[in-house]
């Protein structure tokens, strides 16, 4: 056994399976990633926790009630983020540009989008969301996250079809921005974007559309959290070289758990086995890698703290609050829903590929394609959702 994270591990499944070696040494770049992401984490969930600032919200009321309160807010999170990353970029404070994982846009983008919006509107949270009210206390968001993990994982299955369909449908190969495709500076798209958003945001702000009375104790207004938010994923993009996503950890939580009972299937299954994460930190010379299958890699340095910090963030401002309590008397239909959204959504993360978080948080601000087609795709699923909602899940 080699020493690995300053430990002596072998992971080997008691089902006689394939060992998962644990791919992670504690060298130079571990200690900032892991540090940084669990911080990241714990103030992301205390803010998501104390604004509400749930994404499937802002969709969902807009469609059900016509209220667009809360999309405001997304706007002005990808306003800010998108001045905050050019800034970045433009002062070479960024190591990399576009950031890793980023790929070359298809049309399986806008198909996975909409099953994406289906998914969270029925499971009640997206992928982050539901960090944040499960480590408040409710019972209904762990069931969707058991959902996600089921749903995460399932996509092994389809993978080989899915990413053949997802190179049949590209388009614009190798361009992965809106700049790369037009073949100008992100500065030229990027700068008039900001002024326009701005110039929108000050409209809203004068007509008062951008805050509400609340007199809730501890409540944070969601314009200051999208603002915090949007330093949140500027200083992941610094410290780890890349906005904050967390949804192929899932899967690797998933294949660990498989690994358990049925690892040898697990060792045939192509997803798993593939590394997509290779780069090199910021603020370090050794690369790393990692990918969806259950070792301790990159991939889980940066995001199982990252949902650690989150559960524990809104869990400790719930406890701060009085607020944390269990919360689960609800129709047995609502549980069938959210485990049902919860795993068309945790599907839907690795068929798109990556969340609603990578993509509006990270993506979007700089233009990339498969953002773009993630957002087209994601406004006709989460109507759809939204139907489906009152129809089968909220009717008297």
């Amino acid at each position: 056994m080699r020493r690995r994270f300053g430990l002596q591990l072998n992971l080997r499944p008691p089902s006689g399976g394939m060992a998962q070696p644990v791919s992670c040494p504690m060298n130079d770049p571990y200690p900032s990633i892991i540090l940084a992401s669990l911080g990241l984490g714990l103030v992301a969930g205390v803010v998501m926790h104390r604004s509400d600032f749930c994404v499937t919200a802002m969709f969902r009321d807009f469609f059900l009630f016509r209220d667009a309160y809360m999309l405001r807010m997304l706007v002005l999170l990808v306003v800010g983020s998108m001045a905050l990353f050019e800034v970045l970029r433009w002062t070479g404070l960024v190591a990399t540009y576009p950031f890793p994982l980023l790929g070359s846009a298809s049309l399986t983008n806008i198909l996975g989008g909409m099953l994406f919006g289906v998914g969270m509107v029925l499971a009640g949270g997206c992928v982050v969301g539901t960090l944040y009210k499960m480590g408040s206390g409710s019972l209904l968001s762990a069931l969707a996250f058991v959902g996600l993990l089921t749903g995460a994982t399932l996509y092994g299955e389809i993978h080989p079809w899915w990413s053949t369909l997802a190179r049949a449908t590209a388009i614009f190969p190798g361009r992965i921005t809106l700049p790369q495709l037009l073949g100008v500076d992100p500065l030229v798209v990027i700068g008039p974007a900001v002024v326009a958003g701005t110039a929108l945001l000050l409209g809203w702000r004068r007509r008062g559309l951008l805050a509400r009375p609340a007199f809730a104790e501890g409540y944070l207004p969601p314009w200051r959290a999208a603002l915090i938010l949007a330093v949140v994923g500027a200083l992941s993009y610094v410290i780890i070289g890349m906005p904050i996503g967390i949804t192929t950890a899932y899967s690797k939580m998933g294949a660990w758990v498989e690994s358990l009972f049925a690892g040898q299937h697990l060792a045939q299954l192509a997803y798993f086995q593939a590394v997509p994460l290779d780069y090199t930190p910021p603020f370090s010379h050794t690369a790393v890698q990692g990918g969806p299958g259950p070792g301790l890699d990159a991939v889980a340095a940066i995001q199982y703290p990252l949902i650690l910090g989150i559960v524990a963030g809104a869990a400790a401002s719930a406890l701060s609050l009085g607020e944390l309590r269990l919360y689960w008397r609800v129709p047995v239909r609502q549980y069938v829903a959210v485990f049902l959204g919860g795993l068309i959504l945790g599907l839907a993360a690795r068929m798109v590929p990556s969340c609603n978080i990578w993509h509006l948080w990270g993506g979007l601000p700089i233009l990339a394609l498969q953002s773009l087609l993630f957002l087209f795709g994601l406004l006709p699923g989460t109507w759809l959702g939204s139907r489906l909602l009152v129809r089968f899940v909220t009717r008297a």
